[in-house]
C-alpha cells in the first residue's frame, strides 16, 4: 500500500504540477543526494539539499514550505504540494499514511519506504516494515526536528 497523490491532496489542497490521483510514492526522503525512486522529496532542514538532485536521484514530487521559492527549473508536470508548516505537514502525512496502514491488511504489500539517514534516526535501523517501530522511529524524528526549529 503506497501514499498516493489522493492521500497527499487531501492534507496539502495548495498544490502545482499535474494532478493525478492514481499516482504512487514508492519512497519518502529528506535528503536530496538520496536514491529514492518514485519518491517524495521533503526538504526538512537545511541539510536536505537541493530539489534538482532529489529529482535526478528519482523524486516525482515534493512537499514544499509556503513562502519558499520554488526553483525555476522545477518540471510544470511535477507534483508539489505547498504546506505552510513543512515539518507540521510531515507530522500529519505520517499519521494519515499509517492510519491508512493500519486499517488495510498489508500483508505481503508493497509499501511507501521511508528513507532517512540511521543518525537523524538517532541510529535506530529504519529499514523495518513493522508497522509499530516505523510509526515510533518517525515519531521520534519529528520530535527531533521540532526541537531544532525551535532551538
Amino acid at each position: 500500500m503506497f501514499l498516493t497523490y489522493k492521500d497527499l491532496s487531501e492534507l496539502f489542497p495548495n498544490s502545482r504540477g499535474i494532478r493525478d490521483i492514481n499516482l504512487p510514492f514508492h519512497t519518502i526522503s529528506s535528503f536530496a543526494e538520496q536514491n529514492q525512486p518514485k519518491g517524495l522529496f521533503i526538504p526538512l532542514s537545511e541539510e536536505s539539499g537541493e530539489l534538482g538532485k532529489a529529482i535526478e536521484n528519482g523524486a516525482i514530487g515534493a512537499i514544499w514550505e509556503e513562502g519558499k521559492e520554488i526553483p525555476k527549473y522545477t518540471p510544470n508536470h511535477f507534483p508539489i504540494f505547498i504546506t505552510n508548516d513543512i515539518v507540521k505537514g510531515f507530522k500529519e502525512m505520517t499519521k494519515q499514511y499509517m492510519k491508512k496502514i493500519k486499517t488495510s491488511e498489508t500483508k505481503n504489500m508493497d509499501m511507501t519506504k521511508f528513507l532517512f539517514l540511521e543518525e537523524k534516526l538517532l541510529n535506530e535501523n529504519f529499514k523495518t516494515y513493522d508497522i509499530a517501530v516505523v510509526e515510533e522511529n518517525l515519531s521520534l524524528y519529528i520530535e527531533q526536528l521540532s526541537e531544532e526549529r525551535r532551538g
